[in-house]
């Protein structure tokens, strides 16, 4: 008797975990309809089993790809339920894994672009954050200062006919132009596994004035707008408008009703929660790309990643290395010069941002041009950064995320705004490509990334220097053998340095897959071949006082 009963409890505790199985992968399956049929309980029960889900993804399984995770982007009206909508989330999911972010919106940075202030606010691959304002905050507020300025100026014109009004479209050319950038840093955020939702709170007037007017407090205001104004909420509706126009992926929550939104908040963090864990897997990046990539521009990008990758013909140039050397004497004389000229050229430039990218082959010189680029320059103006293999919580991130990080910038107290980089985010479409650190697709598409990322930086007004010192194969082996017999030198010499060399053919080949693909108005290549050491550091120098006295020029 005992033993029938112990079969039926067995086969009964099987019939539950069946289901129970079922049952969560149910709320890890994206249901566009679940906000019509899932109950306030079950809507809370899906939302802690689907972020418990995410933050799984960071231990791979056999089904599981990439860890991901999940940014959202809150903005819209003042008093339209936002902080409602994230205090009902953070009560329905496990509150101490949600991250929260926010800002009200400020004057974006000199000399850099509207989104590096807010790199820090990305989450870690298997989080999911929520950012109040974030880089559209920014935006917007300068959006509204430039609308209300033309329409002062658009004012005093109907008094005065001899003052010239500002184009009407003045903000909506800027507005479109950071439209395009953001768009594009977005598009690379979702491909490097982390997703993105961005919901748009909105209220009609009366509601607004009404719960402004009412007794509850209200927080420091978005935007630094003046929400009592009516002619001032107008011309914010008349931005948003048009933003909202322009891209298309927004979701628009009718704050009328806040517990109304806050439901409809957080079915759709639950629909990005589920998306982001279908892409984490290995079988649904194509469903999940094609989800989410509906615009024609990255169609054409999935199309052009489609295509078979051709490397380029090998230029002479990283081949045929010059060999000639130049007199002690004359090397001297001619460094002191142009290391006064530097100098001269980096304090006239007026706290505009300067990143020098080196890359090139192990023992090329790169720690040398650095030095003798830096000789005439107090410490305190510049940030040197020797990048190796990225940490742990770099590698939660996307790629160029520990990059975004080192950049110079506006937000330290620190007087240097010149970044030196020792190695590169070329890392991907080099040592990572090689040595299978990325799959094919990562590396390929990185070089579009890259361009990206570095006319972002252009576009702000940060100098682009980039070099890569070529060496060849028999005076790497010198300079190889010189470290072993010099005891200060020999930390420079690894056993990757020796197992590297064994891939000579593929570095070069990769060397110059980059050079043809990364080689823009931007940000140009400087290739210098040369295999006295002396030679190069003047080269170095040479390019780099052109490329600042153009700058200078032109500013």
């Amino acid at each position: 008797m005992s033993k029938k009963k112990d079969n039926r409890d067995k086969s009964s505790e099987d019939e539950r975990a069946v289901f129970d199985k079922q049952v969560v992968e149910q709320y890890l399956t994206p249901n566009p309809l679940s906000k019509f049929s899932i109950d306030e309980y079950a809507l809370r029960l899906a939302l802690v089993t689907a972020q418990l889900a995410l933050r799984a993804t960071r231990q791979p399984t056999p089904s599981t790809d990439k860890a991901v995770g999940l940014l959202v982007l809150v903005n819209g009206m003042e008093q339209a339920g936002k902080g409602t909508a994230v205090t009902q989330l953070r009560q329905w999911v496990d509150p101490r894994l949600l991250k929260v972010e926010a800002t009200v919106g400020s004057c974006p940075l000199a000399h850099q672009p509207i989104w590096q202030a807010h790199t820090k606010a990305i989450p870690r691959h298997g989080d999911v954050m929520v950012y109040f304002g974030n880089w559209y905050a920014d935006l917007l507020y300068n959006v509204m200062r430039m609308a209300s300025a033309e329409g002062g100026k658009s004012e005093q014109n109907k008094k005065n006919t001899d003052v010239e009004a500002l184009p009407i479209s003045q903000w909506q050319d800027y507005l479109r132009q950071q439209l395009v950038e953001l768009q594009a840093f977005e598009q690379d955020l979702v491909a490097n596994q982390t997703q993105l939702l961005k919901c748009w709170f909105h209220v009609d007037i009366e509601t607004l004035q009404e719960r402004l007017n009412d007794d509850e407090p209200d927080p420091k205001f978005l935007y630094q707008i003046d929400w009592h104004d009516v002619a001032i909420v107008n011309k914010f509706n008349e931005v948003a408008a048009d933003l909202l126009r322009q891209q298309g992926d927004w979701v628009i929550i009718d704050g009328a009703d806040k517990s109304q939104a806050a439901i409809h908040f957080c079915h759709e963090v639950l629909q990005a929660m589920q998306k982001a864990l279908v892409s984490s897997r290995i079988d649904g990046h194509v469903e999940a790309d094609q989800a989410q990539d509906s615009n024609a521009t990255h169609n054409n990008q999935v199309k052009s990643q489609s295509i078979k990758f051709e490397p380029v013909k090998i230029p002479k140039l990283l081949t045929d290395i010059e060999d000639s050397e130049i007199d002690k004497s004359d090397y001297n004389e001619a460094l002191a010069k142009k290391q006064a000229r530097l100098a001269e050229l980096l304090r006239a430039r007026q706290g505009q941002h300067v990143v020098f990218a080196f890359e090139g082959m192990d023992a090329a010189g790169k720690g040398g041009a650095i030095k003798r680029l830096v000789a005439p320059l107090d410490p305190r103006e510049y940030q040197i950064y020797n990048i190796g293999a990225p940490m742990l919580h770099e590698l939660q991130h996307p790629y160029l995320w520990r990059f975004w990080q080192k950049l110079p910038n506006e937000q330290t107290d620190r007087i240097s705004r010149i970044g030196i980089f020792d190695r590169t985010w070329y890392g991907r479409v080099l040592v990572e490509r090689i040595e299978g650190f990325a799959t094919d697709n990562e590396w390929q598409r990185a070089y579009d990334e890259i361009n990206r990322f570095e006319a972002a930086l252009a576009a702000s007004g940060t100098l682009v220097i980039k070099y890569w010192l070529a060496i060849d194969k028999k005076e790497q082996l010198k300079r190889f053998e010189a470290r072993e017999e010099t005891a200060y030198k020999q930390f420079k010499l690894t056993d990757d340095d020796w197992r590297n060399r064994d891939k000579w053919s593929e570095y070069v080949q990769s060397a110059a897959d980059m050079l043809a693909r990364t080689d823009t108005k931007n940000a140009p290549w400087c290739v210098v071949a040369h295999n006295d050491k002396r030679q190069a550091r003047l080269a170095v120098l040479d390019h780099a006082i052109e490329q600042l006295s153009t700058l200078l020029a032109t500013s």
